[in-house]
């Protein structure tokens, strides 16, 4: 058996290695018969091995043996390097063994070449083959970057990563949007943000701290925008204001459109990325309302944005922009009140979709305790998130940032669920 322990990727190899003998392992992404010449490619996750076989010049056995294997089996290759500037990196391998380490069914779910396309539903129902393409391994590439980044953003400015319960007793902010689950002899449920627990870790003197964590919403969204359980990046800061939280907030996004820029597998997904500058744009709601009546679409004062609001301020504004001084009765309990209704609370909005939500917090026990029950909740099913408010609990502000639909907005990509590894939806909960 070869051994392939000392492989060498793809992207290891270059002309340079002219006459070495290596040893290369991966998946058989296409077949070339030319008649006297055969070329089998080879895929790993660096790239693609060009293997050349030549028949008068190959061992019989061998050649036939490579033309057989079927597309996407697993082969390990030893052979010789050859410069060849029309291969992939500028070489080519000539085989002198090959070994079939799992081979393939001839029908595949989809072919991972590219070259014939395939309904996102067949995509996601094989989604192990599905990030075999060269597209979707690169989406997640650079959502692995993307964390990256958002992780050393956060690092570089004091921030502490903790981590919350995503089993609770009770809803960070009341409403039916929660999957019951049995919890011995209780019930409880997922949780939908760690926004109680983090407001608390304020009170702890923990002064700075951020999550990525997955959260559920048992909302019965059908849409290119939605999903049941998505990834949050929330922060939460002691002893400032909302401004401060938003600056953070669109300095963080510019960084991490600045990482993802320099990342060279980023034309296979055909972007157009370009790095936003800061300050981003302010409108206040009241703005907003009036931007929209411009246009004939008019809101009452004291209503959200509907999709299609949304989507027309997205056309008028057309870069990421925050809308401020949202209504107090429309927003959580938590966000700070301000004058004449309003209240200490942001969006970060992209044209296509609002990315962000945040708020100064209220940090009076007797506030906050008005606040819940003036939306008409309990402050009893609250009480393990109000004693924290009891013994000096400092201003504080924070955010969630939904990281699916960052990276859609990024990267120009229609369906939140290509940037999913498995999502769950309305109607998915496999594979």
């Amino acid at each position: 058996m070869l051994d392939i322990q000392d492989r060498k990727y793809a992207n290891e190899i270059t002309a340079a290695n002219e006459g070495e003998r290596v040893s290369i392992a991966g998946w058989v992404h296409e077949k070339r018969d030319l008649g006297g010449v055969f070329f089998l490619v080879v895929r790993d996750i660096s790239g693609f091995a060009q293997v050349t076989l030549i028949r008068k010049k190959t061992e019989k056995e061998l050649f036939e043996r490579v033309k057989r294997v079927p597309r996407e089996s697993v082969v390990a290759i030893q052979g010789r390097v050859k410069s060849e500037q029309k291969a992939p990196n500028g070489y080519e391998i000539v085989p002198e063994r090959m070994e079939v380490l799992s081979e393939a069914s001839q029908v595949l779910p989809l072919d991972t070449t590219g070259k014939v396309g395939a309904e996102l539903d067949t995509r996601l129902d094989a989604r192990f083959m599905d990030l075999r393409t060269e597209r979707t391994k690169h989406i997640f590439i650079i959502r692995s970057h993307v964390l990256k980044a958002i992780r050393d953003f956060l690092d570089e400015r004091g921030f502490i990563e903790l981590n919350t319960p995503k089993i609770v007793s009770a809803a960070t902010e009341g409403g039916t949007a929660l999957f019951p689950i049995s919890y011995f002899e209780r019930e409880a449920f997922l949780n939908q943000s760690p926004q109680l627990y983090k407001q608390m870790l304020m009170a702890s003197g923990f002064d700075r701290v951020y999550e990525i964590a997955p959260i559920f919403r048992a909302e019965e969204h059908d849409t290119t925008k939605h999903l049941n359980e998505a990834t949050s990046i929330d922060i939460e800061v002691a002893f400032v204001d909302h401004e401060y939280v938003m600056t953070l907030l669109e300095e963080l996004v510019a960084f991490v459109y600045s990482k993802v820029a320099d990342y060279p597998g980023l034309a296979k997904l055909n972007s157009n990325l370009e790095v936003p500058k800061t300050p981003f744009r302010r409108i206040t709601y009241d703005e907003a309302i009036e931007l929209l009546s411009g246009v004939g679409e008019e809101i009452e004062w004291g209503e959200d944005f509907s999709t299609s609001a949304e989507h027309t301020l997205g056309k008028i504004i057309d870069e990421l922009y925050f809308i401020t001084d949202w209504p107090s009765a429309i927003k959580p309990f938590y966000a700070q009140p301000a004058a004449g209704g309003t209240c200490n609370a942001f969006d970060l909005m992209h044209p296509r979709v609002e990315l962000s939500s945040g708020s100064q917090r209220v940090h009076s026990y007797e506030l906050l305790k008005q606040q819940i029950e003036s939306k008409g909740l309990s402050a009893d099913n609250f009480e393990f998130y109000l004693d924290a408010f009891r013994y000096g609990m400092p201003p504080h502000a924070g955010w969630g940032l939904g990281a699916e639909r960052l990276l859609m907005c990024m990267l120009g990509i229609g369906n939140i669920r290509e940037v999913v590894l498995f999502p769950r939806d309305r109607r998915r909960l496999v594979p």
